[in-house]
């Protein structure tokens, strides 16, 4: 876990949300545009559980391993879940959708972090 892939993982989330919210001001379903920034952001966050994991191999371990990895799963799963309920969604909601599923991302990214450094500090 490294900030410097945190901050990768907010900046695309936050595009992503923006460009979610946009989608909802013009009153418009989502794009092509909107399922390769949440697959960006997935790929991203798929960096992030392996370098998560090889770390955990090492023998590094947060305080609170339990929570640590929920998160870590549970961020994995959102802009799936994201992404699959914008597509099915009918109305002009589904850029919400999708922008409050890359937020939540972003949160949880950053508290994976708060996690991984409560351990080294």
């Amino acid at each position: 876990m490294t900030p410097v892939l945190v901050g990768t993982i907010t900046v695309v989330a936050v595009a992503l949300a923006l460009l979610g919210l946009a989608a909802t001001l013009a009153s418009r379903r989502i794009g092509l545009v909107h399922l390769a920034g949440a697959a960006l952001l997935e790929a991203v966050l798929l960096v992030q559980a392996v370098v998560a994991v090889v770390a955990l191999t090492g023998g590094e371990r947060p305080r609170e391993l339990a929570t640590f990895l929920a998160y870590l799963v549970g961020v994995l799963l959102v802009p799936v879940a994201g992404a699959l309920w914008a597509r099915t969604e009918p109305s002009r909601w589904a850029g919400t959708v999708i922008a409050v599923a890359a937020v939540v991302v972003a949160v949880m990214s950053v508290r994976l972090l708060q996690l991984w450094q409560a351990a080294h500090a």
